[in-house]
């Protein structure tokens, strides 16, 4: 420490002479103190080293904290700090990578392109002619970083013992968070890791770009990667493109890593940018990344979204749950916190938003932090910076950038809910075109709670659709308008509305009596077509609907396994509205992407039921290792076989669930509620050759009346079967029943579907081709207008969302979805004859014609350009 507090005094006052003697020596005068001043401030920083050299990165962006002279001066540091030159240069890449550098490149400039704090960037030429940059941690940094880390460190803990006032400031631990962050910084396969990852993020995004890892060519130094021709940061003048805009791109990508991804670029200054002549952004170096867990991202979204929504006792709660250490004498304190606290969220993101400012935001979060013995978690530290960051270089690019604005812009877009402008662009609209479904609307609202459709979780409807009639793939609402219907009652409506040979099945079930509670033949018939249908099935049992026999499914195999109770599920599948069904089915997720942890899936859920859950991820093989630790405490795998969340199918994925169920001896249940006679006669098992012990029906089973069967293994479904001797029962065998269970209404229907689909096999190919025609109408429509929008879709499921990201995780395929344009493309298509669901799936039908699935592209493609003009897209 004392070395290092030496070098700085030593290096402080040989500038102090140079800023007051030199000048006075040589008789003449510098333009301006402050231009003196900041080169004086900028050599001291280069000859303390790296550390030193980042802080000065980072001034150079606080234009509204310094003077221009120092932020000119110190801009810099960004990519002119001082490099190797040629000669040591060539030796250490010759070192890293093994041999002469002929045998690598087929030319490579020694001379750097780019110098910061860390590394020095070369341009170079692989044999095979792709240009790369090569990025080179100069001698001495990674030792130089250490020692100034734990000089600082030591300056630090010496002023906390020995200043007093500043005690409660915490700064050793402080310090060690900033010091965690900047470690890792001259780890070049660190730093490709990250690179990748980010990379993959934003594979597809329409502004932004991630340069590829040339991964043979990494070394603990060394980092080859694509060159990209670009304007630098600091030149972001030269770009085609509106000041205002190319700044909200800026700032909107770094809230996109932050809230969306959960790995953000750490250091987004001008020297780690590049733009496209066009605008688009360039992201280099990721020696500091900040990485959020699935919590922290549920926390700062959730926190933000109540600052936007004015609800300040709520966004108090929220940011201290997730983001503050509290201090031990914070509970006798409480109401004053949260009152100081909401405050300054009031004053900051209400009063004072046409003058956002990050710095004095955080400035004043802390002195309430402060003064009741608190402090940040590291997560938000590094989160603070990476604003902090943002924010200067932002602030660069257009000094009159409304920060606050484009953050509400953004969190607007991935907002579940509608926002005002577009509830109030619709409502004028709907009050001509369907003024009763409005009526009925603010009717129901006084006595019904309709979780279905208006009231529905996380996606409510601001304007349902009252239906007067529905006939084969269309409505009718009590305003004569018809639509070519999108939603089939979520799934039950295969055939079409009032298919004739439900509709006969129907009258005569209802002439003859409904009957339930005792015998009838079709509750017979019904479980013999299901026995028959489903490869390797010999029992049945009826109940009324899909979360139904999903329940009654884990009980039977609860029982057979001798009442081991843990329940293995996958991330983003839904099982219906029970406890265990819910858990990390949606919008909430926690743990890491290759081992998630449980989550209640509502409010209200049974603690017990979330925790007595393993979850793992659809299509992650070497994941299934997961089931062989818990072997001996599970009753049951389940899963969606095709998961309708993102309409996937992995065979191979199947195939080896299936092999490592028979090892380990614990049933297999696929939930084919929704892909049951839907993707094939025989659900998705038929057409993979995967079969399940347990299969959970629904829907299309039921002809459009509810009903749900549990067909499987007679060993698992015989649970559910009384020994006639009560003791047993009590004892070996599990309950199973229901008023309306195997009603003969509901049998009827559904026995009169299931033989149509037997008797005519050529419906599933007339689907499967109308998927792919109306899926193929879908992408090219946005591709054409430059949308960035994800189809899915399989054997009639629809996935939509725009998003620019793939899907193979249902997580992935909502962390970063425009929900705003989501919701809002449900009511344009209303207006072009089309009811979509405000959901991001839906379905076509065996009823709808060519036409319909044209009507549906055109309004589809009218739609897009009538958001387009309303400012949707685009950043």
């Amino acid at each position: 420490m004392l070395g290092h507090l030496a070098r700085a005094v030593a290096a402080l006052a040989l500038e102090a002479a140079r800023h007051l003697l030199v000048p006075a020596l040589r008789g003449r005068r510098e333009s301006g103190r402050q231009r003196r001043r900041a080169r004086a401030a900028l050599a001291f920083l280069v000859r303390m080293g790296p550390i030193y050299i980042k802080l000065g990165q980072i001034a150079a962006t606080r234009s509204d904290l310094l003077p221009p002279e120092w932020t000119d001066t110190l801009r810099a540091l960004q990519d002119r700090a001082p490099h190797m030159p040629p000669g040591p240069t060539r030796r250490a890449l010759e070192r890293e990578l093994g041999g002469p550098l002929g045998e690598v490149f087929r030319d490579l400039d020694l001379r750097p392109i780019a110098s910061a704090s860390v590394a020095q960037v070369h341009v170079a030429h692989l044999h095979d002619g792709r240009k790369v940059a090569v990025k080179l941690v100069k001698d001495g940094v990674p030792e130089e970083i250490r020692r100034s880390l734990r000089a600082l460190g030591s300056l630090v803990r010496a002023a906390h013992l020995l200043v007093p006032r500043l005690r409660h400031l915490d700064l050793p631990h402080r310090f060690d968070e900033v010091a965690r962050l900047l470690l890792p910084q001259a780890d070049m396969r660190r730093e490709a890791h990250q690179q990748q990852r980010v990379r993959a993020d934003f594979a597809g995004h329409p502004h932004v770009r991630v340069p590829e890892v040339v991964p043979e060519l990494v070394t603990t130094r060394v980092l080859v990667m694509e060159h990209v021709d670009g304007i630098p940061g600091r030149d972001a003048h030269l770009v085609e493109l509106p000041r205002a805009q190319l700044a909200r791109r800026l700032q909107d990508a770094v809230y996109t890593m932050l809230y969306m991804h959960g790995l953000s670029h750490g250091d987004p200054h001008p020297g780690n940018v590049l733009f496209t002549p066009t605008g688009e952004l360039v992201l280099l170096d990721y020696g500091v990344t900040a990485e959020l867990t699935e919590d922290e991202k549920w926390g700062l979204s959730s926190f933000y979204y109540a600052c936007t929504r004015k609800e300040w006792a709520v966004a108090v709660d929220r940011f201290t749950r997730h983001f503050v250490h509290a201090g031990p004498g914070l509970a006798a304190r409480r109401a004053g916190y949260e009152r100081r606290m909401a405050e300054v969220l009031r004053h900051h993101f209400d009063t004072s938003t046409d003058r956002w400012s990050t710095v004095a935001y955080f400035a004043d979060v802390n002195e309430v932090l402060r003064a009741h013995g608190c402090r940040y978690t590291t997560t938000f530290t590094k989160v603070e910076l990476v604003f902090l960051s943002c924010e200067g270089f932002a602030g660069q690019i257009d000094p009159d950038i409304d920060i606050w604005a484009n953050a509400r812009r953004f969190t607007d877009r991935y907002s579940p809910y509608m926002s005002a402008e577009v509830e109030e662009r619709f409502a004028e609209d709907f009050a001509v075109r369907a003024p009763t479904s409005l009526r009925l609307r603010e009717r129901a609202r006084s006595t019904l709670v309709a979780p279905t459709h208006m009231d529905r979780y996380f996606f409510p409807s601001a304007f349902p659709v009252f239906v007067r009639e529905a006939s084969g793939g269309r409505v009718r609402d009590f305003d004569g308008n018809e639509y070519v219907d999108l939603c089939g009652g979520y799934g039950p409506h295969l055939l079409g509305y009032a298919h004739p040979d439900v509709v006969a099945a129907v009258t005569e079930g209802v002439r003859r009596g409904q009957v339930n509670g005792v015998g009838n033949l079709p509750e017979v018939e019904l479980a013999e077509l299901l026995v028959a249908a489903l490869p390797g099935a010999e029992r049945a049992v009826l109940c009324n609907s899909g979360s139904e026999a999903v329940l009654l499914a884990i009980r039977m195999c609860r029982g057979a396994r001798g009442g081991r109770a843990k329940v293995a599920k996958f991330e983003g599948h839904y099982h219906g509205l029970s406890d265990q069904g819910l858990v990390s089915s949606w919008f909430r997720f926690a743990g890491e992407r290759d081992r998630p942890e449980p989550v209640a899936g509502s409010h209200g859920a049974d603690p017990a039921a979330v925790a007595g859950t393993l979850v793992l991820q659809y299509g992650d093989v070497p994941g299934l290792e997961r089931l062989r630790e818990h072997a001996d405490e599970l009753a049951c795998v389940l899963l969606e076989p095709m998961p309708t969340s993102v309409v996937a199918l992995d065979p191979p994925f199947l195939l080896a669930l299936r092999r490592v169920c028979d090892e380990i001896g614990v049933p297999l249940v696929f939930d084919e509620v929704v892909s049951g006679f839907r993707v094939a006669y025989g659900g998705v098992q038929s057409v993979v050759g995967v079969r399940p012990d347990l299969t959970c029906l629904g829907k299309v089973i039921g002809g459009g009346l509810p009903c749900g069967a549990v067909v499987g293994r007679a060993g698992l479904v015989d649970v559910a079967r009384s020994t006639r001797d009560p003791f047993q029962d009590y004892e070996r065998k599990v309950f199973a029943g229901g008023t309306l269970s195997g009603n003969s209404l509901s049998c009827a229907a559904g026995a009169a579907v299931l033989r149509r689909l037997r008797a005519d096999p050529g419906v599933y190919a007339r689907l499967e081709a109308g998927t792919e025609r109306l899926a193929g109408a879908l992408r090219e429509a946005a591709g054409r207008r430059g949308i960035a929008c994800r189809v899915s879709a399989r054997s009639s499921i629809f996935s939509l969302t725009f998003s620019h990201r793939p899907a193979r995780l249902y997580r992935d395929r909502l962390t970063g979805s425009d929900f705003k344009a989501t919701i809002a493309l449900a009511y344009y298509m209303r207006r072009h004859g089309v009811h979509l669901p405000e959901l991001h799936a839906f379905l076509i039908s065996a009823a709808h014609t060519a036409e319909d699935l044209e009507l549906v592209a055109d309004a589809f493609a009218k739609s897009l350009d009538e958001m387009t003009a309303d400012g949707f897209f685009g950043v």
